[in-house]
């Protein structure tokens, strides 16, 4: 079965923009728990401008699905893991200002750090994912640095699927079946839709995950969370 992970940055973004708490990301996510998401994702940033690092905490204490928590692997953000311990943290390539995550780790370009920030991570008794992009490469690097997962980078699937979704989905299949062969978990995310799910997951066997984000929470606006959440579900069944 692969899961169903709602990121959740949107909603705190909504709510810092008033500087109050409404909306109310931890009753936000324990709806979308009630409704049938299977985990929560956020993405601390050191600005903050979305979520909070008292967020991550208050969550913590409440969700009862998988909690994924992504980032640059900076000191700040492992020890906000460590003394948080989620099921999972993903490490992205992202800079401080970043606005989105746009690329995936060059894993054997940066072994050195990453083996260690993954080693840090799984002794604190946390599922470790990298960010990649759809390459076999990259996948066999992150399984020799440690990492239980890796989560492709799925803009560039989303970019050409509307024209080409054969092609769209070809590397992404070549880097699952890859993952299967070394034994590697596959989690995505980017840029996954209403539109494109559907044959993402049909087409990609192996997939554990999918955490999305900005899509949901837009089509939510249309649709209600509740409406969506299912919509997202049946894409994924």
């Amino acid at each position: 079965m692969t899961r169903l992970s709602v990121n959740i940055n949107k909603v705190a973004t909504l709510r810092n923009a008033r500087g109050e708490n409404n909306p109310d990301v931890v009753a936000f996510a324990l709806h979308c728990e009630k409704v049938g998401a299977q985990g929560i994702t956020v993405h601390p940033r050191p600005d903050e401008r979305h979520i909070r690092r008292s967020d991550v905490r208050d969550l913590k204490a409440v969700i009862s699905t998988e909690f994924n928590m992504e980032g640059y692997p900076s000191e700040d953000f492992l020890r906000l893991v460590e003394e948080n311990k989620p099921a999972q943290a993903t490490l992205v390539p992202d800079k401080p200002d970043q606005l989105t995550s746009s690329s995936g780790w060059d894993i054997p370009a940066n072994a050195d750090f990453l083996r260690k920030v993954t080693e840090r991570l799984k002794q604190a008794g946390v599922r470790v994912s990298i960010f990649i992009a759809a390459d076999k490469e990259q996948v066999r690097a992150a399984k020799e640095v440690g990492a239980d997962r890796v989560e492709l980078y799925t803009k560039p699937y989303a970019d050409l699927y509307p024209t080409d979704p054969e092609r769209a989905i070809a590397p992404f299949i070549k880097a699952s079946e890859e993952a299967k062969k070394i034994g590697i978990g596959m989690n995505a995310g980017h840029d996954l839709s209403l539109e494109n799910l559907a044959y993402f997951h049909q087409r990609m066997p192996h997939l554990q995950e999918v955490s999305i984000g900005h899509a949901l929470i837009s089509d939510a606006l249309y649709l209600g969370i509740d409406e969506t959440i299912r919509r997202y579900l049946d894409c994924l069944s």
